[in-house]
């Protein structure tokens, strides 16, 4: 099977509004809404579970009850920062699923992944065992020496830029969480899974992704994503029109 854990956890404070950004509406819609809404829809998903902020494990069950998520079998508790709502989410689901599976993981403000994106994850996790949703550079970059500027370049070509989803053979990926946690480790990585990989000495694969594949974390990222929806309207009226010409 492949699971989609959607981490719905975080508080979302630099998006500058008085709720987690995860449960703002957009166009009469929460976020979280189109990003389960995605995941519900792809062919490739057999189920989800919801990492969802504990004060707000209420409203996440009204949304997948208001907008009819039937694939959505578990909503969880998360943690204080991002690695311990990983970890919840993976080690809930450990007597639930099998360790064949894969655990397709995405933030639940990233509402703009594409169905090709979420498959070409699966596809690589197949082959290779991890898959993280990456991009080539297209700006030039440099080491941020402090807040002012820098004297040193990075070669963009050389980089790549990780977005979401990030699929993992469900096994692998919790027997990488328990190593961290007993050897120490877990508290002294950057707060991503491709970290946890890094810090391991494991390899991490490259899938598919596209630059409108952000996670919102600003108000303008707001903005972008009521544009893209207006877009996605538009040209939709526009297939009607054109059917009933």
């Amino acid at each position: 099977m492949n699971i989609a854990i959607i981490l719905a956890g975080g508080k979302g404070t630099r998006v500058g509004a008085n709720i987690p950004k995860q449960f703002i509406e957009v166009m009469g819609k929460p976020v979280l809404a189109y990003t389960l809404e995605v995941f519900e829809n792809n062919l490739s998903i057999d189920a989800i579970e919801i990492v969802s902020h504990k004060d707000w494990l209420d409203v996440t069950e009204e949304i997948v009850k208001r907008y009819h998520m039937t694939k959505v079998k578990w909503i969880v508790e998360g943690g204080s920062t991002f690695q311990e709502s990983v970890m919840k989410g993976l080690f809930y689901l450990e007597n639930k699923i099998s360790y064949d599976d894969i655990a397709v993981v995405s933030f639940g403000v990233s509402p703009m992944t594409t169905d090709e994106i979420i498959d070409d994850s699966i596809r690589v996790c197949n082959e290779r065992g991890n898959a993280v949703a990456a991009q080539d550079m297209v700006l030039c970059t440099c080491i941020k020496e402090d807040e002012f500027g820098s004297t040193h370049g990075i070669m963009r070509e050389t980089i790549k830029g990780f977005s979401n989803p990030w699929s993992f053979h469900f096994g692998q990926v919790c027997g990488a969480y328990h190593t961290a946690l007993e050897s120490g480790i877990i508290d002294e990585i950057e707060p991503h899974t491709t970290s946890l990989y890094f810090a391991l000495g494991r390899k991490v694969y490259f899938s598919k992704t596209t630059s409108t594949n952000i996670k919102i974390t600003t108000k303008e990222d707001l903005d972008m994503f009521e544009g893209y929806l207006l877009l996605q309207q538009k040209r939709a009226e526009k297939r009607e029109c054109c059917k009933t010409e």
